[in-house]
Parts: structure tokens; sequence; C-alpha cells
């Protein structure tokens, strides 16, 4: 591929950047991408958080163009990329070095007809192909790295057709430990994707390390706000020695409830067009019981991380997957807002012996995040090695209002709210394994769905396709009551929510302004 001169580049760099900002704009009045005024995407790109699919966590270097493939075509036939997983992530170890220009060359063997091959047949299934690299001289696998040849890198991905690139942080050369040094590495590569022309959403990859929460919004679509996640819901290990953030030495091996600890301090620092990627789920690796991947999922979402599935998803069990299709947690995490839950108390319960686990820890935590039209999503999350009593009251709630710079009284506590269970509406085994099967009917048509009794018509309250019924947000405007979950009661001013949540389990909440005549005594749930 030719390249221009140095001053002519630049100039075409800007021209391109300008109208791919355009041209995405004009684009998103006609299609189901939400459109955010003001929102503070660089590139105009990823105005809620990414959805997809990355190999890495169920394969590591395993790769090939028949699992790519396969994998695709079972996130199509199990009605997931209708659910919003749109982009399938190749990650490391695909190249076999670089050729006499200085590209890069696709391993021959595990890929035999080529990367443009794959992204075509991707996008004929209605999917987006995303690649890896490292804003390094190696990838972590140890195969070539796209540092100082971040130019000809990019250009590779554009014309391989790629929408989307994992940017990793191994063998840096030293060109870390400052947050200058990272942005200035990083923003290499992110000019370099602007100044091909094409839509390329930009993954940093840099595991938290210089705090990219405070600095890579500006040339990134998201960035890694901690160490390698793995299939643990909260067993400290070592080779992940920050129990929260800032890091200075991010390591892998890190829990779910490790990384949950890191969001905390820096949930501000998600905002429309970056999000803090919390890694990719595990849901589905067998690590975890089926609690545990319910409260990392729900906890992913109400934070705005990236869902970016990575397990096996042509073996997925019936639980697994009504655990990753369930519409109403998505909603949350597509929420415009395009914010993250704020946790609002943490409870220790060690002074309870029977309830700390053999790491020592015992705590009950409330997360709350303000969402679009005003609903609330509530989480309360059970680190307890039992099951546990949480109560949350309104006040609790709403104290991001209360302690929002006014001595008002926040009009909220005044009013009674509708609460909807996020997993009341889940997906039994049954259903799900009549779609991992192929035995439902088709989901094409959802109003047709609705009115057919039997499973069909129970999957049809239970399940959401974003190409027939649009997206998230305008499901939440016209009161699409699948986005919202099982409707438990009302709750008047001065209420609470008390439930039970089992060991390492979470309950989920959506909280709706109830209509007056719906107004009840019922002031507890």
């Amino acid at each position: 591929m030719a390249v221009g001169k140095k001053p002519s580049r630049s100039l075409l760099a800007q021209a391109a950047s300008w109208l791919l900002l355009v041209a995405w704009t004009v684009r998103a009045q006609s299609s189901n991408t939400p459109v955010i005024p003001g929102a503070s995407s660089y590139n105009g790109l990823n105005l809620v958080p990414q959805m997809g699919w990355d190999n890495w966590n169920a394969y590591s270097t395993r790769v090939s163009e028949d699992l790519l493939l396969s994998t695709a075509k079972s996130i199509v036939d199990f009605g997931l990329r209708d659910l919003g997983y749109n982009y399938v992530v190749l990650d490391d170890a695909w190249s076999s070095g670089r050729n006499g220009s200085g590209y890069l060359v696709a391993d021959e063997t595990k890929f035999p007809h080529g990367i443009k091959y794959i992204a075509d047949k991707l996008n004929d299934m209605g999917l987006k192909f995303g690649m890896y690299s490292s804003a390094g001289v190696f990838t972590c696998a140890k195969y070539p790295g796209s540092l100082g040849h971040e130019t000809k890198d990019a250009d590779f991905f554009a014309t391989n057709d790629v929408s989307y690139l994992k940017y990793d942080n191994c063998f840096n050369q030293g060109q870390s430990g400052t947050p200058q040094l990272s942005f200035n590495r990083y923003n290499v590569m992110s000019k370099a994707l602007n100044a091909t022309g094409r839509e390329i959403l930009y993954s940093m990859c840099n595991w938290g390390d210089d705090n990219p929460f405070d600095w890579a919004y500006t040339i990134a679509n998201s960035g890694r706000m901690s160490g390698d996640i793995y299939d643990s819901f909260n067993r400290p290990d070592a080779a992940c020695p920050c129990a929260t953030n800032p890091c200075n030495w991010p390591g892998y091996h890190c829990s779910v409830m490790n990384i949950i600890e890191k969001m905390a301090p820096i949930q501000s620092r998600t905002m429309s067009g970056y999000f803090n990627d919390m890694d990719a789920l595990e849901v589905g690796n067998a690590g975890m019981n089926d609690n545990e991947y319910v409260a990392h999922f729900t906890m992913w979402a109400i934070l705005s991380s990236p869902l970016i599935m990575g397990t096996n998803v042509p073996n997925l069990s019936p639980s697994h997957y009504s655990i990753l299709a369930n519409p109403a947690v998505i909603a949350i995490n597509q929420d415009p807002t395009a914010t993250a839950a704020a946790r609002i108390w943490k409870h220790s319960c060690t002074s309870n012996s029977s309830l700390v686990d053999e790491y020592g820890q015992c705590d009950t935590q409330l997360w709350v995040r303000t969402l679009n039209n005003s609903d609330v999503a509530v989480a309360m999350l059970n680190n307890a090695n039992g099951t546990v009593d949480v109560t949350a009251s309104l006040a609790d709630i709403f104290i991001p209002d209360t302690l929002a710079g006014t001595s008002t009284t926040p009009m909220q506590l005044s009013e009674a709210w509708d609460v909807f269970d996020l997993w009341g509406n889940r997906l039994t085994d049954t259903e799900a394994s009549s779609i991992l099967n192929g035995t439902s009917a088709s989901m094409n048509n959802s109003t047709t769905a609705m009115a057919v009794n039997g499973t069909m018509g129970r999957l049809a309250v239970k399940t959401y396709n974003i190409s027939s019924d649009g997206s998230y947000a305008d499901g939440l405007n016209r009161n699409d009551t699948r986005l919202f979950g099982k409707k438990l009661g009302t709750l008047n001013p001065g209420g609470v929510i008390t439930t039970e949540v089992p060991r390492h389990g979470i309950a989920a909440y959506r909280l709706r302004r109830a209509p007056s005549k719906e107004v009840t005594r019922r002031d507890e749930l």
C-alpha cells in the first residue's frame, strides 16, 4: 500500500477524520444507533458500551478461521447478535510475522483464506470483525507488536475491513510509568486508525496502567481499568496485588470482586464514547456457580463495562445462555446515559464468623445508577459466605441526589416507585434449550410472537431483537416491558427494599416512577 509524504498525509488525516464524523452522524440518524447530544466520543463511535465476543478467555492462542466462523454462526443462530453482541474479536497469536514491506501477515495455517475472507463472512452474517495487537514490540504471546509500525498496521486493519482493535500493553519498551508516556504511545495508533478513514472502534487494553480513565477518553473508545480477569468470584491472588484504583501494578488473575472494587473510585470516569473496560466476561467458563455468574454479569452491566463474551459459545449451557441473553439487564448496560453505577455503601459482616469466607472476606454492597428516563438501577451485592438479608431504603438509593450540592430534599423521596426484578423474567432452562437446540419458532417478528401461546409466547415476553424491535433506548421510550423485568410491587415514600441475597449473589432492580393512580399503602418489599 502506498504511503504519501508526511505533510499531505497530515492534511488527508484531518479531512478523513472530519468526513468520518460527518458520515457517522448522517448514518446514525437513520439507524438503531443511539444519538446522544454532546457525546464525548473522539471519533463518533461507541456511544453505549460495545458488545460481542473475544476468544481469549476460553481459547487463549488456539485461534483459527474455523473457530471464528463457527462461533459467529452460533452467535447468530442463538439470537445473541440480535441482542446486540455484534463484534467478533480475534485476539492474540494470529500473525506469522511481517512481509518485506513491513506489513503484518496472517498465519496461513490458521487462516487459509486470509483475514479479509473472515471479515467478509462476518459482515455477511450482520456481524463486525475485530482484531488484536499490542502497543509494544511484541504482543503478549510474543507475536509481532505494533509499536513503531502503527501506520502500516492501521492500514492493514482498514484494508481487511476490521471494525474493532483491541490494543494491548505488553513489551512496551519502557514507554510507560507516567500518564503522559502512555498517552503518547497509545495516541499514535489512535491517530493512525482515524487517518485510514474507516470506522474502527479503538479498545485500549493497558490494564489500568498509568490511570487511563483520566486521559484516554480523548483518544480511545474504551480502556481496560484493571489487570486481566480470571474465572473466580473473589479469590485473592498475588499476581493481582492491587485492591483498588489507582494501581501501580495491575497484574493478572484478578477476580470479579477485585475488579468491582477497583471500579468504585473511578466510576465517574465512564462516559459516552469511552467506557472503563472491566475485561471480557467469564460467564460459561465453569469457574463460578450460577449466583456468581449472575452477579458478575449484572455488575458489568450496571457499571457500563463492555459486554464481551469470553466463552465457548457453540457449547453454551441453557443456564449460562439465559444469563447472557437477559434483555432487562442488557438494557441497563446500553442505557443512553452511558454512566456507571455509584457504590452507596459497603457494610462489613466480618463480626459474624459464620459468614466470613476462607479469605477473611464478608461484606454487602449497594450500587445505584440513574438512567436516561429517570429510572433507577439498584444492585444489592452479597460478598458474604452465606445468604444475607440486605435492606436498602429510598433514602439510601437517592443519596447521590441528596448530596448533589443542594440542601433541598430530592423530590424522588416524596414519590412512589414501581419495583421491577431485573432477573424475574429470566429464561428457564427449558426455554433456553429450545433456542440453543433450534426448536423455538423464529423470533424475527416479536409482535406476532407475542400472540402465540405456549413456549413461543413465553419466549416472546422474555427476549428482545434490536433488528426488529429497535435499540434498547427505543424500547424503553415506548415502555416495552420486556426491558423492565418482573414487577414486584410499589414503594411509597419512605419505603425500603429488603431481600434475601444468596451467597456471592445479587438482587437487581429497575425502579420506575409509579403512576399516581397505582400508589398503594405498601412501603416495604
